[in-house]
């Protein structure tokens, strides 16, 4: 599946945003690190202040896209195996 990504608004990364449920609208950017902190002292990844923020959607309710091999039926029809007459 792939995600829409849009900008962030603070760091400016471009940043997979999914879909919120029950809104065709807006969407949570992923957690995502920011280039200028990236850890902390402890040696800890730090996210940027505006991941899991809601934003609005680059292109508003349209379908989402996923990427699997579906069959050919009409390919299928053609060379399946006729079955033998019963009678």
């Amino acid at each position: 599946m792939k995600l829409p990504r849009v900008e962030c608004p603070k760091c400016s990364r471009p940043t997979a945003v999914a879909p919120m449920a029950g809104s065709l609208t807006k969407g949570h950017l992923w957690r995502h690190d920011d280039p200028g902190a990236r850890r902390d002292p402890d040696g800890s990844l730090v996210s940027c202040s505006e991941s899991l923020s809601i934003v609005d959607l680059p292109e508003n309710g349209r379908q989402m896209e996923f990427d699997i091999d579906i069959p050919d039926l009409a390919e299928q029809d053609q060379v399946a195996p006729q079955a033998p007459a019963l009678f």
